[in-house]
């Protein structure tokens, strides 16, 4: 644990000389880390919770905690230190805040820390989007979330890479084929094809369920088979259709991709574990490390409660679980990783618990260090989305409606102040915070009920609520700019003052706790409390009409520490932060 945090340093500095003034010793690293945030800003800054020292001292904690205080040694930086029934609570000078967090919020090296020690090199595979299906919103929770998890434990120190598996196999493709080639009547568009192909799937899904328990529906079966055979075996004139169709739904990713700012540094496919998957299986089979069961290949988990995890159907073709074993065994081998982060809906629980239980059960020493990141999924107002129903809102046509919003809701005022140019960013980034914090707000235990008018409120819980406060200090800092190059924190003694500051020093700590846990919904609600603090500042505390020029320079000096915290919090979450709105 790196002791990153010069506050809580300086707090279990001063604990050790008291404790040891009682001739105790307490290990710094077991007081740092006791060391938390009271249940009201009024009571203090930190708290010490005497608890470990009960049974050496032989006195209950209120006891010890009198004493604690009694024998705290002096400090300019620190006001007072008194003890609360078990507790002692501690509190830090405006000064102290001033000097060890403001003015390094204000010169960046804040947000440079180291926050953890070395750790693991990991992956995280998330967004396993289908190629031939149209992305649509249910798509972004598991996108903004891994992406949310990469750029946390990034920022955090940690040495991670980030992959994604998109679907390019299977019945979905076969039936989108088939559609086209069999069906379809309506020419290829010019533009949007990707999106195009999603609609030809549902379209495909729509007939073959019309078709059901007709002669057709044999027939369908049949032509289906074909079309996966072609696919496995790389021949024929359904190959060559797949070939060129899979190059729209990837472009129609990347775009996505572009849109959300979002990177991988390693790209998987299925097609590209297909075959050799199933060989690979077929070998492991030879070599008496699998089992058989009415002609599928897999093994029996059954005495585990995991069922028969089937890696081979009777007929020979594949499943999801053989590509996700050989995947594994690429992840580890190709770039050196030693722990592999599976970002995949809650629904992928069994699949997930049966194939990192046959990977230990094979020998595959990593199977430990394999994780499966499940979340809940993403419903509308009336209920639960399906491409194959064709009932989703496609996602680059959210993205236009919710621009579309925000420039008549919340940016027409601007024309003719604002170039075109300027309006059309920042709608852009004002939709694309309103879907990240949408999607990242809630734990991902919950579900989220997909709501555009909710999710764009200026005012509430809201990605554009935090993005406004923003945006207001970047105003604020553009109206009136400080004149004095040194600042007298000490001056900054109102109550939304202090609040302020206790919550600023609390940032590197809220990250690298979710990061910890893979919870981005914590630095969402440390973001949205720190913007609530902030307006009941700017509401109760003056700065442009302030007579006092060094109490209106340290209240301009900590409106920019916020500004850059609430600006790098957003940053870590995957949003931009406009400089207007």
């Amino acid at each position: 644990m790196i002791k990153h945090d010069s506050i809580r340093l300086l707090a279990t500095q001063k604990i050790s000389e008291a404790i040891q003034k009682m001739g105790q010793n307490l290990p710094e690293e077991e007081i740092y880390k006791a060391l938390v945030e009271p249940p009201q800003s009024e009571m203090g800054d930190l708290a010490f919770g005497c608890f470990t020292l009960a049974k050496a001292l032989k006195k209950g904690p209120p006891q010890i905690a009198a004493e604690i205080a009694q024998n705290f040694p002096a400090d300019v930086y620190i006001e007072k230190a008194q003890a609360a029934g078990p507790y002692l609570n501690i509190t830090f000078s405006s000064s102290c805040h001033g000097d060890k967090i403001l003015s390094t919020i204000l010169d960046g090296s804040f947000f440079k820390k180291q926050l953890v020690e070395k750790s693991p090199r990991t992956m995280i595979e998330y967004s396993q989007p289908n190629t031939h299906k149209e992305l649509h919103v249910g798509h972004m929770r598991n996108l903004c979330l891994g992406d949310a998890i990469v750029r946390m434990l990034r920022y955090s120190g940690r040495d991670i890479v980030s992959s994604t598996f998109p679907g390019d196999m299977g019945t979905h493709v076969a039936k989108c084929l088939w559609y086209m080639k069999k069906h379809n009547q309506e020419p290829v568009p010019a533009v949007g094809k990707g999106e195009w192909l999603g609609r030809m799937y549902s379209k495909a899904n729509l007939l073959l369920e019309d078709q059901v328990g007709t002669p057709q529906e044999d027939i369908n079966r049949q032509e289906l088979t074909e079309i996966l055979r072609q696919l496995e075996s790389k021949a024929g004139p359904y190959f060559d259709l797949w070939k060129e169709t899979r190059e729209w739904s990837i472009e129609l990713m990347k775009k996505v991709y572009a849109w959300a700012d979002v990177h991988f540094d390693e790209w998987y496919f299925e097609s590209e574990m297909d075959s050799p998957s199933a060989q690979w299986v077929k070998e492991l089979y030879e070599q008496g490390k699998l089992q058989k069961s009415d002609g599928a290949i897999g093994y029996n988990l059954e005495s585990e409660n995991l069922g028969f995890c089937m890696l081979l159907k009777s007929d020979g073709t594949g499943l999801y679980a053989t590509k996700d074993l050989l995947l594994a065994k690429h992840k580890f081998e190709d770039v050196h990783i030693e722990k592999s982060v599976y970002v995949v809906d809650m629904r992928q629980a069994l699949h997930f618990k049966q194939v990192f239980r046959v990977l230990d059960i094979l020998g595959f020493e990593q199977a430990k260090n394999c994780f499966h990141l499940q979340y809940n999924y993403v419903e509308l107002p009336d209920g639960a989305m399906s491409s194959r129903k064709g009932n989703i809102v496609p996602l680059t046509e959210l993205v236009h409606r919710m621009e579309e919003h925000v420039k008549t809701t919340y940016l027409s005022r601007y024309e003719n102040e604002w170039s075109a140019q300027d309006i059309e960013m920042i709608a852009g980034q004002v939709a694309k915070g309103a879907i990240f914090y949408g999607m990242l707000r809630m734990d991902t235990n919950k579900k989220i009920v997909f709501d555009m008018n909710e999710w764009l409120k200026l005012d509430g819980e809201s990605g554009p609520f935090v993005q406004y406060s923003y945006a207001r200090i970047a105003s604020l800092g553009r109206k009136f700019s400080r004149t004095q190059a040194k600042v007298d924190w000490s001056v900054l003694t109102h109550a939304s003052e202090r609040q302020l500051m206790q919550a600023l020093f609390g940032f590197n700590s809220s990250v690298a706790q979710a990061a910890e846990n893979f919870k981005p919904a914590a630095i969402c609600t440390y973001l949205y409390e720190l913007a609530k603090k902030f307006n009941v500042f700017y509401h109760e505390c003056p700065i442009g009409t302030e007579k006092d020029e060094t109490v209106r320079e340290a209240r301009l000096a900590l409106s920019s520490a916020v500004g850059l915290t609430l600006k790098q919090g957003l940053a870590v979450l995957g949003i931009p932060a406009p400089e207007k709105m």
